[in-house]
């Protein structure tokens, strides 16, 4: 089997190269750089020259796969529009191969307890521009064509990830990790590695699919703000914030932050056979 890969020398990008070629799958990823370049092609991956706004080169990369994985964003201006072209690009040339599109838990707001994938959407700003491109790769299912979208959690593990860049290195050059309110908000984390598996799995899942991508532990941000706060290196050192203070601080994101989101994540295990092994989020977030 022949997978085609976007954002391949990203954080969540290089577990799945990982996860993909442990399963005896060949990979071909999109390279905009030299450096990722290196990076995929250490991983065990064929580079492909090209970025997202490459239409021509993605559809072609595609048409010579057996499913696709996009997990690459374009955070320039034109982010929606940018990804809506690159997912049709993938989409039309895989065909009636496998394509997952990658979304986040993010745009279902704050939940009421613990939910899955039916609960009602309310997407932050930052997410918001996901909701219509989602529609757009899941209606064409009905052409024939075989869209999947996997949403991931709150990604962390192997020393990277949001928590990482807004919470520990700030927290360490500052002496305290910011807590926007009170702590009491939830966070549905999954390790990097036990999503990686779950974009390998989808290559499986029935057309139309949308999977909760959390690896089953959702957690008051007061405690994992105190586990960060050991990774920065300043224990117990907290510095609260409200949200208005951390959108001036981090931007809109930190509203994402302030949600509180408790996901189930059984459908992934049901269908799919999904099974997270990294169980323990506070340990390991704590060491950085």
């Amino acid at each position: 089997m022949q997978i085609f890969i976007t954002g391949g020398s990203g954080y969540i990008g290089r577990s799945t190269i990982r996860a993909l070629t442990g399963h005896g799958i060949a990979v071909t990823a999109l390279a905009r750089s030299e450096r990722a370049a290196r990076i995929v092609a250490d991983l065990g991956a064929t580079p492909l020259v090209g970025a997202l706004t490459d239409t021509d080169v993605l559809h072609e990369a595609a048409r010579g796969a057996d499913g696709v994985i996009h997990l690459g964003v374009d955070y320039a201006e034109g982010t929606a529009d940018i990804d809506r072209a690159a997912a049709e690009a993938l989409l039309e040339g895989v065909g009636s191969g496998p394509y997952v599109h990658t979304g986040g838990v993010w745009v279902y707001g704050d939940t009421d307890g613990v939910v899955d994938e039916d609960a009602p959407l309310s997407p932050p700003r930052i997410t918001a521009w996901r909701l219509e491109n989602e529609k757009r790769v899941l209606a064409r299912a009905a052409a024939g064509e075989h869209p999947v979208v996997v949403m991931p959690g709150l990604v962390y593990g192997r020393s990277g990830g949001l928590a990482q860049s807004f919470f520990v290195e700030p927290g360490r050059a500052a002496g305290a990790v910011p807590c926007i309110g009170d702590g009491t908000n939830h966070w549905a984390l999954v390790h990097v590695d036990d999503i990686a598996e779950l974009y390998v799995l989808a290559l499986n899942a029935p057309a139309g699919s949308v999977y909760a991508g959390v690896g089953g532990q959702n957690l008051p941000l007061a405690d994992v703000t105190r586990a960060l706060s050991r990774a920065a290196g300043c224990p117990d050192r907290i510095e609260p914030l409200t949200v208005e203070e951390a959108v001036r601080r981090m931007g809109p994101i930190a509203e994402a932050f302030a949600l509180d989101q408790q996901f189930s994540g059984a459908l992934a295990r049901r269908e799919l056979g999904w099974t997270p092994t990294r169980r323990d989020a506070l340990t390991e977030l704590a060491q950085g």
